[in-house]
């Protein structure tokens, strides 16, 4: 698996390229044939009060799929430790899935059955690992016609890639959003899976 270092506003030392090095065991033992891992670290400075913070995203590489994890703490070390403590669960709840299909001891659901009960009892697998190429970033700037202040949108444009919801929700579990939005297989319409109290999911689409 290649470690790939991205950084903002500071530079980070041998020492900490060394533990995240040693850390990056355990991501071998749990994904499946991981390729690589990128590492990406920002520094933000606020006032003097509240001193510098800094955020570590981890994405994890893996054929078929991306899975990421980021967290933010007083010091790099602090915030990789949480961010990889992340990472972990993620990968480990996706090797058990993994697991329980390869056993067949699960029961097939339909879409139907699981919309039905909130997509509670959900099993699903990844999708096309091309849902993440081709991405286009955008930022427009509108004028607000009532504070009179600069309103900034941020978009992203991803290739259109059919899935089911059970493959949307499997996507937005790896990358730890709390919504996903995808190109429906059933409906050919944009549909978007999101998280519900506990372990449950919804779904929202147009007609």
């Amino acid at each position: 698996m290649e470690l790939t270092f991205s950084t903002k506003n500071l530079t980070v030392s041998d020492r900490f390229r060394d533990y995240v090095s040693e850390k990056s065991g355990k991501v071998d033992q749990l994904a499946h044939k991981p390729e690589e891992l990128l590492v990406k670290v920002t520094r933000y400075e606020h006032s003097k009060q509240s001193g510098q913070e800094d955020r570590v995203e981890l994405t994890v590489y893996e054929p078929g799929h991306v899975v990421r994890a980021e967290a933010q703490a007083p010091d790099k070390f602090a915030a990789f430790d949480m961010a990889f403590g992340k990472l972990q669960e993620r990968l480990r709840r996706y090797s058990d899935k993994k697991k329980v299909h390869r056993g067949g001891g699960h029961k097939r659901v339909g879409t139907s059955e699981l919309a039905g009960s909130g997509f509670k009892d959900l099993d699903v697998t990844p999708a096309d690992p091309s849902l993440f190429t081709g991405e286009i970033e955008v930022t427009e700037t509108v004028e607000s016609p009532v504070s009179q202040t600069e309103l900034v949108i941020r978009a992203k444009e991803f290739e259109k890639i059919a899935m089911t919801k059970e493959e949307a929700v499997d996507h937005m579990e790896l990358v730890g959003h709390d919504f996903y939005l995808y190109h429906d297989v059933d409906s050919g319409q944009a549909a978007v899976v999101y998280r519900r109290k506990g372990y449950s999911y919804g779904m929202i689409s147009l007609i």
